[in-house]
């Protein structure tokens, strides 16, 4: 549906500030980066399931919680979304990538509802 978000989320993998162990930040990341492999596959379900795993391995991890906000939103948990987002963002405030996904899903969330408000 928005593959672009796919490119987003590999991104975002490289990019993340840690004071977790670096063994809990290896096996998050190994999480993440199986999600965006079964992502791309269109596996959201699994997906989410390692985004899950990675962010409670390590809850400092800000692109797991943008990953997590991505299946989210792809299973149409928008609620749970906004706040996967919302602790990326809270995680890393200046990540643009993160700050470009959630503005683009806001958009798209205000136009539904304005739409289902008719």
């Amino acid at each position: 549906m928005r593959a672009s978000l796919i490119v987003a989320i590999a991104l975002l993998v490289a990019g993340a500030s840690a004071t977790v162990s670096a063994d809990a930040r290896r096996e998050a990341r190994a999480q993440v980066e199986f999600g965006i492999a079964v992502a791309q596959k269109g596996l959201w379900k699994e997906a989410l399931y390692r985004w899950e795993r990675a962010v409670e391995i390590d809850p400092t991890y800000a692109a797991a919680y943008n990953n997590l906000a991505v299946a989210y939103e792809q299973l149409g948990e928008f609620e749970r979304a906004e706040k996967a987002y919302e602790k990326a963002l809270e995680l890393e405030p200046n990540n643009a990538m993160i700050r470009q996904n959630f503005d683009l899903f806001k958009e798209i969330n205000d136009r539904s509802k304005r739409r289902s408000d008719r």
